[in-house]
C-alpha cells in the first residue's frame, strides 16, 4: 500500500491550508459563489440539493484499517454517522458544513488521504480491479501503475482545466472487474510474446448522455511508456476537445467525430515526440512504486480446508455466504471476501461509522490490514485465510454486513438520486430498496443467479445503468418520475451498452416491470447455468418487450 513521502505530506498539507483560506473568504463574502465553485470542486466539495457534499479520494480503492477508522471518525464528527461508497471507489459525505471541510481535509491528510481532483474538469481518481494483487487470473498488480498515474496527474498544470472531467481505469487480470471499456482511458495490463509487461490501450469510453464503448488504439504499450503515451492522449484531447458544449466535451465525442484511426494517428505522432523525454519511466522508478504494493507474506494455512467443510456443513447460512461472497485467491489457502453494502431493503453503498470501525478491526486481525472499495459499491477483504472465514463471518453478522448477495439481483448499484443530488430527475434509493425487498428471499436470488441491476437518477449515469444487465434510468416527464429500462448491458471484458426496451414506468410500477423481466428470463433460459445476460444475448429483446408491453406498438410509444 502506497505511503506518503515527505513531498506528499508537504504538498497535501499546503493544499489544505490554501483551501482553508478560500473557504474563509467565501464565508466572509469576499469570494462569490461563482468564483468559489471551481476552487471547491478541485477539493471535492459539491453543493448538492440540500447541503454541501464532500467526496474523498480512495486511490485505486485501497485502504488500510487506520484510514478506514478515520473515515468512520469523520462520519461521526462531521456528518450524520454514515458515508456513501461510490462507483468511483470513493466515499462521499452528504451533510458536512462548509466551515468544517478544511478541518476534515486536515484530518484526512494525517492518514495520507485527500479529496483532490474528485471533481472538476481534471483527471479524477484512477480506479483499478478491487481484487488486485490477490486474484488468481492476474498478470500483474495494476495498482503501482494507477499510483504512478495519480502522482503524475495530481494538480498537473497542463491538465487541470480540461474540456470535461476525465476518468482512467486499470486492470491486470483476464476478467475485467474495473469496467475499463467505459472509461476515457482504459488500460489492460498484459505480457507480450517476450514476457515484457505493457498495456492494451482503450480510449473514448463513457456513459452519460451519449454512452460509448472505448476503442482500442494500441495492442501493446511498454510499461515504461505509460506516462508519455497518456500525456500524448491528453494533449490531443485538450487541443481538440470541445469547450463550446459541455454535452459534447468528453473525449468519447472527439473519438466518435474524429474516428478512432485518425485519433490514434494523432496520438502516435505526439507520442513520438515524447517517448524519449523525461516522461519515460525508468525501471528503477517502477520497481520503487511496485515495492509499496508487495504482496503480504501469506503463511500456508492448509487446516482451513477441513475447518471450512465442517463449518459449511454445520451452518447453511455460512455456507451460502461463502458460496456467494468468497472468491478463490491466488494462494489456495486464502479467499477474497466481499463485504456486501447491500442489505435487503438497505441503501446501496452506505456504511455507518460503527460498521466502518468494525471492518477496520476485522481487516487488522484477519486480513493483513487491507481493505478495498469496489466500483460496485461494496468492500473487499482481499486476503483472508480459509481458516479464518468463520470468525470473520460471525463478526460481519454482528455488524449487519453478512448479506450473501454479491453478484445477485439485490447487489444493486444506485446513485444518490433526487434524495440528494441537484442534477437528478428521479429517486434511485427508494426504487433500489423496493426491488431489494421484492427479491430478498435467499432461495429466490439463488434461483435467478447472476444478475446485475444498476440505477441512475439522471442521464449522467452515476449508477452505471447503461452497463447493467437490467438498467434503470430515472427521467422526469410532465412533473412525474418515470424509469426507462435498458437490458443487456455489461461492464466486463465483453462490454455492451444496454438497449432501451420501451416507454418508461411510473415509480409504483417499476418493480413489477423488473419482476416480469426476471420471470420471462426464468421461463426461457435453457437451464440454470444460463445467466440472464447469456439468455438475453441469445434471444434478444422481443420476449421481454412482449412481457412488459404486450406488443410492439405500446413498446415504441
Amino acid at each position: 500500500m502506497y505511503r506518503y513521502d515527505e513531498f506528499d505530506h508537504t504538498f497535501v498539507s499546503a493544499r489544505v491550508e490554501q483551501f482553508r483560506d478560500q473557504v474563509q473568504r467565501r464565508l466572509s463574502g469576499e469570494l462569490a459563489e461563482d468564483a468559489f465553485k471551481p476552487l471547491r470542486l478541485m477539493n471535492g466539495v459539491y453543493l448538492q440539493l440540500h447541503a454541501y457534499m464532500l467526496r474523498v479520494a480512495i486511490p485505486y480503492g485501497t485502504l488500510s484499517s487506520r484510514q478506514m477508522r478515520m473515515l468512520a471518525h469523520i462520519a461521526r464528527k462531521y456528518d450524520r454517522g454514515y458515508g456513501h461508497f461510490t462507483t468511483r471507489q470513493n466515499i462521499q459525505y452528504n451533510w458536512p458544513r462548509l466551515s468544517d471541510t478544511p478541518d476534515i481535509l486536515q484530518e484526512l491528510a494525517s492518514v495520507e488521504m485527500h479529496a483532490l481532483q474528485t471533481s472538476g474538469n481534471c483527471i479524477r481518481n484512477v480506479t483499478a480491479d478491487h481484487f488486485a494483487g490477490a486474484a488468481a487470473d492476474e498478470v500483474a498488480d495494476p495498482r503501482p501503475y494507477a499510483e504512478i498515474l495519480r502522482q503524475w496527474s495530481s494538480v498537473h498544470p497542463e491538465f487541470s482545466f480540461l474540456p470535461r472531467k476525465f476518468k482512467i481505469a486499470v486492470t491486470g487480470a483476464e476478467r475485467d472487474r474495473a469496467a475499463i471499456q467505459v472509461h476515457d482511458i482504459g488500460l489492460h495490463l498484459k505480457k507480450d510474446e517476450n514476457g515484457r509487461l505493457g498495456f492494451v490501450v482503450y480510449v473514448g469510453g463513457g456513459q452519460g448522455r451519449t454512452p460509448m464503448i472505448a476503442k482500442k488504439i494500441r495492442d501493446f504499450l511498454p510499461e515504461e511508456d505509460l506516462l508519455s503515451y497518456t500525456t500524448a492522449i491528453m494533449r490531443v484531447y485538450n487541443l481538440h476537445g470541445r469547450r463550446d458544449n459541455k454535452y459534447k466535451a468528453r473525449i468519447k465525442i472527439l473519438v466518435h467525430e474524429t474516428g478512432a484511426e485518425e485519433l490514434a494517428r494523432q496520438v502516435e505522432a505526439e507520442f513520438a515526440n515524447l517517448k524519449d523525454t523525461e516522461l519515460k519511466l525508468p525501471d528503477s522508478d517502477i520497481q520503487a512504486i511496485a515495492a509499496y504494493f508487495a504482496p503480504a507474506t501469506l503463511p500456508n494455512r492448509p487446516e482451513g480446508w477441513g475447518n471450512l467443510a465442517r463449518w459449511k456443513k454445520a451452518d447453511p447460512e455460512f455456507a451460502r455466504w461463502v458460496h456467494q461472497n468468497v472468491q478463490p485467491h491466488k494462494h489456495p489457502d486464502y479467499g477474497m471476501v466481499t463485504i456486501s453494502l447491500k442489505p435487503i431493503g438497505g441503501i446501496p453503498g452506505d456504511a455507518s461509522d460503527e460498521q466502518m470501525d468494525i471492518v477496520a478491526e476485522i481487516a487488522e486481525e484477519y486480513a493483513f490490514d487491507e481493505i478495498r472499495v469496489s466500483h460496485e459499491q461494496n468492500l473487499i477483504l482481499p486476503h483472508v485465510a480459509l481458516a479464518d472465514l468463520e470468525p470473520v463471518y460471525r463478526a460481519l453478522v454482528a455488524a449487519g454486513l453478512a448479506t450473501a448477495n454479491a453478484g445477485l439481483i439485490t447487489d444493486i448499484i444506485a446513485c444518490p438520486g433526487l434524495d440528494y443530488c441537484a442534477l437528478a430527475n428521479a429517486r434511485s434509493i427508494p426504487v433500489a430498496q423496493e426491488i431489494s425487498n421484492r427479491f430478498g428471499s435467499a432461495e429466490r436470488q439463488a434461483e435467478i443467479g447472476e444478475l446485475k441491476i444498476k440505477i441512475s437518477g439522471c442521464i449522467n449515469a452515476c449508477g452505471h445503468h447503461h452497463v447493467g444487465h437490467i438498467g434503470l434510468l430515472g427521467v422526469e416527464k410532465k412533473g412525474e418520475e418515470l424509469y426507462q429500462i435498458t437490458l443487456g448491458g455489461s461492464g466486463d471484458e465483453h462490454t455492451s451498452i444496454g438497449e432501451i426496451i420501451g416507454r418508461g414506468f411510473e415509480t409504483e410500477k417499476v418493480t413489477d416491470a423488473v419482476e416480469r423481466i426476471v420471470d420471462t428470463y426464468l421461463g426461457l433460459r435453457r437451464d440454470k447455468s444460463e445467466t440472464f445476460l447469456e439468455a438475453y444475448r441469445r434471444v434478444g429483446p422481443q420476449p421481454f418487450k412482449d412481457a412488459l408491453y404486450g406488443g410492439g406498438a405500446q413498446a415504441a410509444a
